[in-house]
This record gives structure tokens, sequence and C-alpha cells, in this order.
């Protein structure tokens, strides 16, 4: 059964008038009606009108405020004022606007007046076969059902409510992740329906009177949903406002979105892949895990290896915290960022008078990781000098400090870490042998996020959530392109340079969505250029002369580059094609 309805204002009848004609042609599988906004009677001369081609008006009409919660496939109105004033039916009815005028307002004389509701009778009679006998209703009704039909097969929840939060429309996804069947929200106050709304504080109707007319922008946001069975959803909304044709918002239109499982399942997955804070699928991070838990129940020493960014820190505390050392302390020293004479007594400690400045005894940072671990970073940066003191306490566990003949004996686990091939720094005669072996027990190698670039999109969400939780703002997604470029670029700097451009991206983004718009303007460039020179275009480089100039620049790529008058990005793209 279609359902239509007739709408105007006044007492002139002309929803009355197109309710008669309408009844009269209308196939038996439609039901019409009409209403309007006064109590009033029917003016008489519209009764007269209609009595001229033998149909009789009734006296009323029924007063629109008595059907607001009803449904209909179809909306009527026949004058100007409600076109905007019309308000919004459950179910989202079709919206017909007919400006017809309202005869009743003409101050002539019966003559007049007969002449004019004559004009609107016939108006609205052509029009009512029109509609009927052209096959507009059904054209109209079939675009209807189409749309809703759509609307249905959506897996996000589509709600619509007009300005006085009565909800008017609810698709099937929208019921099921609400939990909630549509019969009880269609019509209803959504705030008094679904409880402890999602909207929360973001509502633009909450703080406003409901007859008060509210303007806003289109935004987005997360929220927590207490389903009815008990269990709490996870849901990304987006509310845009619901505008006529005039301009004016007359309502809110909420699509939402339940994360839940997707949630659920990301976390599981990070249980499985990562470890210690480390997050990697890719087989040479699930090597390295594995590698790490080795070492874990041994007491050698370590020699970690990988580029700037790596994450080299993390080996070693992940080696701290699951050997039997886990309750000493874990003592950190970065070797490159002090002067040899500072570094020494970083390491060894001093007594009071030993130098200017000493005016206490200190303890060392060997002494301070008694029981414990001493991590030593950038080792390569030492003198040669401190290494045969480095030396030394690995060979006999004790050491002076600085300006004290007493020797302190130590058992302190020592993991080293550095960028530079020791080996070649070896050969170049700036790095001993016997403090290699010493060190590189077992030497282990993280690779740089170039050569695991699967696991970017792990990584992305391990920093997507821990950066929103930091800075309190919502959780956002990198759409498609923001991500190809991600998986573009060659990472420099590795896993430090992507959360920083991941925490750059959030503070450049206002939507849930990340664009690659949204990214550092190096990281864009650079996928611009990848993407041209997939399409053929290469560097022009000699590999005898990118070999020359490594050998030259001891393997500092950054060196190598400045030899070849190219950028250290471009010596990275030509030696990952060899």
């Amino acid at each position: 059964m279609f359902r239509i309805l007739f709408a105007c204002t006044g007492v002139a009848g002309r929803s009355l008038m197109a309710e008669q004609f309408a009844a009269r042609i209308s196939p038996n599988n439609v039901e019409v009606m009409a209403v309007s906004d006064t109590d009033h009677a029917t003016h008489p001369i519209a009764r007269q009108a209609l009595r001229e081609v033998g149909m009789d008006l009734p006296e009323k009409a029924i007063l629109m405020k008595d059907v607001l919660s009803e449904q209909f496939d179809i909306v009527i109105t026949l004058c100007m004022q409600l076109e905007e004033s019309c308000p919004q039916f459950p179910g989202s009815p079709a919206r017909i606007h007919w400006g017809l005028m309202n005869p009743s307002l003409h101050n002539d004389n019966e003559d007049d007046l007969i002449y004019y509701f004559r004009r609107i009778r016939d108006e609205i009679k052509n029009r009512i076969h029109a509609l009927f006998d052209h096959g507009y209703l059904y054209g109209i009704i079939e675009l209807r059902n189409t749309y809703g039909q759509i609307l249905d097969t959506m897996t996000d929840g589509v709600l619509a409510h007009d300005e006085r939060r009565k909800v008017f429309y609810i698709n099937n996804a929208a019921e099921e992740i609400l939990g909630i069947k549509r019969g009880k929200i269609i019509g209803n106050d959504c705030h008094e329906v679904i409880p402890d709304f999602i909207c929360g504080e973001n509502c633009a109707y909450c703080s406003k009177e409901k007859s008060e007319i509210v303007s806003f922008e289109s935004f987005q946001y997360s929220a927590t949903y207490e389903h009815p069975e008990g269990q709490n959803r996870e849901l990304e909304l987006s509310v845009s406002p619901l505008t006529r044709s005039t301009g004016n918002d007359s309502g809110a239109l909420v699509i939402f979105r339940d994360r839940t499982e997707i949630t659920r399942l990301r976390n599981r997955l990070k249980e499985k892949t990562g470890y210690q804070g480390m997050i990697g699928n890719h087989r040479t991070m699930q090597s390295l895990l594995k590698l790490i838990q080795d070492l874990s129940k041994v007491n050698v020493s370590v020699l970690i290896q990988g580029e700037s960014g790596t994450g080299k820190e993390m080996v070693a505390r992940a080696l701290h915290e699951l050997s039997a050392r886990r309750d000493q302390p874990f003592v950190p020293v970065n070797c490159g960022a002090l002067p040899e004479g500072i570094l020494e007594s970083e390491l060894f400690g001093h007594v009071k008078g030993a130098f200017t400045g000493a005016t206490r005894d200190k303890k060392g940072r060997f002494e301070l990781a008694d029981k414990g671990v001493l991590f030593l970073d950038e080792i390569g940066e030492i003198s040669q000098s401190m290494q045969v003191k480095i030396l030394r306490v690995l060979q006999e566990k004790s050491f002076e400090p600085v300006g004290s003949e007493k020797t302190v004996k130590v058992d302190a686990r020592v993991i080293c870490a550095t960028n530079k091939n020791l080996k070649d720094l070896i050969r170049a005669g700036t790095f001993r042998e016997d403090l290699y072996y010493r060190l590189a027990v077992v030497p282990i190698v993280v690779a740089p996020l170039r050569e695991r670039r699967t696991d970017i999109t792990l990584l992305v969400d391990h920093f997507l959530d821990i950066y929103s939780k930091e800075n309190n703002i919502d959780r956002k997604e990198f759409s498609p392109d923001a991500l190809n470029c991600l998986f573009s670029y060659n990472w420099p700097g590795n896993i430090r340079e992507l959360a920083n451009a991941i925490q750059y991206s959030l503070v450049r983004c206002d939507t849930l969505v990340i664009q690659s718009s949204h990214l550092p303007l190096e990281i864009q460039q650079d996928t611009k250029y990848n993407r041209r020179k997939r399409r053929g275009r290469h560097p022009k480089l000699v590999l005898a002369d990118v070999q020359r100039a490594m050998r030259k620049a001891g393997g500092k790529k950054i060196l190598a580059a400045k030899m070849l008058g190219i950028s250290r990005t471009t010596l990275y793209r030509y030696l990952d094609l060899q």
C-alpha cells in the first residue's frame, strides 16, 4: 500500500481538493490523506467550487500535528509556506512541492473569489491527473524504493533526524549496530530512544531548545556505544547538516561505522606481530625476534648493528627484559654524544678532586649496571684509547674510577650498538679487532625499514594508536593513496622517520582520513620521483663510480652521495636497484 499525504496551510482547502481528485482516480493500492495546519472550517467558496464539479469537501482537514508520527511514501505540499516549514515525516518520504497561491487571501468580492478558487481547483485537478495518468507517481515511488534499497544494503549505519531530534530515517545497518528496531526509533527523539546516544557532547542539538534553529559544519569523531546486549561497540561517526533548498539547516544526517571487530582483530594481530614493543611480521623481523628469545637465555656480549632509526635500543631492552637480569638495572650510554674525557668519567666514575669540577665521588655507568645490563650505543664513535679501557673491563670485569687507585669489580652484561660497519673500521685501523670480537660474540643485524616494507601497515597502526592517545585526538586512518606513498618512500631515517611522519600527518589532518597531501613534503616529492622512475627514469650512475665513492667515504652513504654530486635518497634508490 502506497500512502500519499497532501498538506497545506490556511482554510483554502487546497489539500482537501487534491485528496478528493486523487481518491477518484487512484488505484486500490494507493491511500490518500489531506492535512492542514489550522483547525478552522474550510472556506465556503472552496466548498462551492468543488460542488460545481460534483464533489463535496469535508468541513475540516485533519491537523498536521496529529499525523507527524505516521509514515507516508510521498508528501505533497500545495502552498509556499510549507516548502520550508513542513516537518520531516518518518521513513523519509519523497517530497513534492506545488507552489499554489492561497485564493482566500484575495480581498475581492465574491465573484472574484470564486474565480480564483476555480483556477486553483482546475490547477490541482490537472496536476493530480498528470501525477497518476503519466506514470510520474510510480516513477517517484520506484526511485524512492531504489534509494531505500541502496541505503539498506550499506554496511554503514545511516540515521537522520529533524531539528527537533525526531528520527525520520534509519537503515538496516543502523538497526543492527544499535541493536534497536526501527519501529522504536522512527518518529521519536533519538536521545530518548537510544540510551546514552553515540553523539555525546558532539551533538549540535543537545544543548539547544528543540525549537531553536541550529547551524553547524560537518564533522567526524569516534565514540563508544553501549549495546543493549551489554557489550561496548567502537564506532566512527560522520555528521552532516541536512540543508533545505534555501540553505537553512533542517536536521542532521549521521553515518556511523562499527569498528569493534576491526579493532579487536588489529589488537590480536599486534599480539602476534608485536614483541617487547617491536612490531613486525616480515620474515627478517620474525627471525630477529626468535634470535632475541634465544639470546635472552644466555649471558654473552651482543653487538647490534643497523642504520639509525631501526630500533637498536629496543632490541637491547628486549634482551634485558627477557633475561634473568630483568629485575636489575638497564643503563644506556650514547657514546657518540659525549667527548672522550666526559665519556670516561661517565663509564667508570670518578673520585672527588680527580679533575676540575669533581666536587664529589661519582659512580660510573659500569658500576651502576652491576648485575644488570650496560647498553653502549654508537660504540663505533669511541676513541682507540677508550677502546682499550673498555676491553680491559670486558676481560677482567674490573676497572678503576678516574683519579682512584681502588679497583672496582663489576658483573654487567654489555650490549653494544652501532650504525657503522665495524669491520670496515678495523680495516681502516680505527677500531680494535680484539675489542670487536669481545663485543660481537653474537652479532645482531636489524634490517632497515625499506627491506621490510610489509611491516609498514602494522607500524602505522601502532603509531596511530600511540599518538592519538598521547594527543587526546580521534584515531584516524590513512587513505590508500597515502599508504601507497608510505610504501614507495625509501625511509632513510627508518622507523624513527616513519613515527615522525605519522605525528606530522595527525597534526596536519583535520578529518578522520589522512590523505597523501597531509604527509611531509619530502615524502610527497620523493614518491612522485619514484613514480616517474618506475616509468623509466633512472639515476645516471655507474656502479664502479658508486663503489669507489663508498670506499673513499668509509661506507658513509651521505659522504659518498656528496662525492657523487647527488642526494642521499638518490644514492639509496640506486643501491636498492643493484
